[in-house]
């Protein structure tokens, strides 16, 4: 099992009922003892950037559902500190955040690819010690990330993808039926 810790993988056991997170994979930004957060991975929303963002008509971004927590913020993940300022590192190759409005103006320039950004409306966040007890519940693995997980698989694959990354045992939850009842 991984530490819990900025970039780590939380990947959902393939029963996990929730509605919000099931099949779900979270990228951590943070865990304290207060509490922890991150973003959801591979649910994406049917709005794009556009749509949330007055003026920005022409940038028919895709925006991921980051979880059920303040469903009316904006987060980005990028892996181009070169050319966005004040984001905080989570890995060697991703940072969350940074300056909006240069990013606004890199991607109206197209000076930043899609496979190099990524946004979210909303979060994932637990209270103190809630995560600890889920896990310990099994209700979620743990895992390393890796920047092509984050920005090059796409949305639908993902879950499956991280479960092979993960290798060994973990592979064979990939083929696990969402109910096993009805297998």
């Amino acid at each position: 099992m991984e530490k819990i810790e900025p970039g780590v993988l939380l990947v959902a056991d393939p029963f996990l009922k929730d509605p919000n997170f099931s099949r779900t994979v979270i990228l951590m930004c943070d865990h304290q003892k207060e509490g922890s957060f991150g973003f959801v991975l591979n649910r994406l929303i049917d709005s794009t950037l556009a749509d949330l963002i007055p003026d920005t008509t022409s940038l028919k971004i895709p925006v991921s559902y980051g979880g059920p927590v303040q469903q009316d913020t904006l987060h980005f993940l990028h892996k181009r500190p070169d050319l966005i300022s004040d984001g905080l590192l989570l890995t060697d190759e991703i940072h969350w955040g940074g300056n909006f409005n240069t990013v606004l103006e890199l991607l109206e320039k197209e000076l930043i690819l899609l496979h190099d950004i990524r946004f979210f409306l909303g979060y994932s966040g637990w209270s103190e010690g809630q995560l600890d007890e889920e896990i310990k519940e099994s209700s979620w693995l743990t895992s390393t990330s890796t920047s092509e997980l984050i920005f090059e698989t796409t949305t639908e694959k993902l879950w499956a993808a991280v479960l092979k990354h993960m290798g060994g045992e973990f592979e064979k939850l990939v083929n696990y039926p969402i109910d096993p009842q009805l297998n």
